[in-house]
């Protein structure tokens, strides 16, 4: 078995830790690239996703869109009845466009 790089050792971390700790509220997730963030909140116990949000379509690749992310999917989670979730950073680090996201998921109404 090839060993596990960096990144896919954090995810793994992430998630086990996630697993214990969730109970039945759902998580969200988030992915970046070079250019996009992606998150996406996610029932796990019915395997469907609630709400999703993203740069795609030039909102820009910077804090501030990660910003508008984070706003975009709290009141997509308001709409879908979600007020608690826990957060899945994956594998990348607690910083710039993923704290970013985070805060502004937080100052929209989500709580974790």
């Amino acid at each position: 078995m090839a060993k596990l790089s960096l990144f896919e050792r954090r995810r793994r971390r992430v998630r086990t830790a996630l697993r214990a700790r969730s109970g039945d509220r759902p998580r969200l997730s988030v992915h970046r690239t070079g250019r996009h963030i992606y998150a996406q909140i996610i029932d796990d116990a019915q395997g469907r996703t609630v709400a999703a949000a993203n740069t795609l379509g030039g909102k820009g690749t910077d804090i501030d869109a990660a910003t508008r992310v984070g706003k975009e999917l709290a009141e997509a989670a308001k709409k879908a009845g979600v007020t608690a979730v826990v957060f899945d950073r994956g594998g990348f680090l607690f910083h710039g466009r993923v704290k970013a996201l985070a805060e502004a998921a937080r100052e929209g109404g989500l709580e974790f």
